[in-house]
């Protein structure tokens, strides 16, 4: 029985196989000339994930709404630019058919995949980082999820702008560091900010510095709000004092926005790492459809390394 510290690694695995997508040249195909770049990708950075951090937990979480209602009825511009058709998500045309393999793949291996109605991956991730009673590892390409970084506990994110081998280790400091604000306040200096990526407006002509200098002379937003309803006037910068007022509405809802559920319903999951495949049969037949030997070969060897 090993007697490891409990580390669980988290995956967000829309932001993986997107990587993975657009990485791995959409060449690689399987035997009937379907694509698999993203599939044989993603396999071989859950492979290298599991092999570099050596985690005794590990779950793929999934978007199951990627643009959640509450989200868009608190800030309708959410995402919005990112909608194909109805409420789809823009995704490539390649990459689509792709996702269900990765899906089967995933419970064949026996790799916990986890996602809950109503809520985003990141969402899953929140709560499984509550949840947890030992230290957690969060791989993802959102810098949305630095909010969960605690040095006490301790949670990282292992940040992929730069490649799954060259991963950037967030913590506490490093968003000091980055951001100019105390460690565990992205949340807060996010929502002042926004971020065009996701479609938050954040507060009109309140940037970085003068979000982390907000955050950091009030210690939070609900604080921040609290002196700006008080109509205290000390600490605010230069002419942010009005356009914090201008915004109140926004600066109320946003939260709901930013945040990350610490409660999304999730089932009762085992998130062993796999010694062998969950399910052999299966696993068999999509290696020998899509060409996933050498990778699924590799991530065994790994898990194996692990166990």
């Amino acid at each position: 029985m090993s007697t490891r510290p409990k580390k669980c690694l988290l995956l967000d695995t829309p932001s993986l196989y997107f990587r993975a997508f657009f990485g791995v040249p959409e060449s690689v195909k399987a035997p009937d000339g379907s694509p698999v770049n993203a599939v044989r990708g993603l396999i071989d950075m859950i492979a290298t994930l599991v092999r570099q951090h050596s985690p005794t937990a590990l779950a793929a979480t999934m978007d199951a709404d990627w643009r959640p209602a509450f989200r868009v009825q608190a800030i309708p511009t959410y995402k919005a630019h990112r909608v194909a058709q109805g409420d789809a998500e823009e995704v490539p045309e390649a990459l689509v058919p792709q996702i269900a393999v990765i899906q089967d793949v995933l419970d064949a291996v026996g790799i916990a995949r986890l996602e809950s109605p109503g809520y985003e991956a990141d969402d899953v991730i929140g709560t499984l980082t509550h949840q947890a009673t030992g230290a957690v590892d969060i791989v993802t390409g959102d810098r949305d999820l630095f909010q969960l970084v605690d040095d006490a506990r301790p949670v990282r994110v292992l940040y992929t702008a730069r490649g799954i081998r060259n991963l950037q280790i967030v913590d506490e400091a490093f968003v000091t560091a980055k951001y100019g604000i105390p460690g565990r306040s992205y949340a807060d200096f996010a929502t002042l900010r926004g971020d065009p990526s996701d479609g938050l407006p954040g507060v009109p002509g309140v940037g970085e510095k003068t979000a982390a200098a907000l955050i950091t002379r009030f210690g939070s937003l609900d604080a921040l709000l609290e002196a700006l309803d008080a109509g205290v006037t000390d600490g605010f910068p230069a002419g942010s004092r009005t356009r914090l007022a201008a915004a109140r509405d926004y600066l109320s809802a946003a939260p709901a926005v930013v945040e990350v559920a610490p409660d999304a319903p999730l089932p009762p999951v085992d998130l062993t790492l796999p010694a062998k495949p969950r399910d052999p049969e299966a696993l068999v037949q999509l290696a020998d459809r899509y060409g996933l030997d050498s990778p699924l070969n590799r991530l065994f060897d790994a898990l194996g390394a692990t166990s």
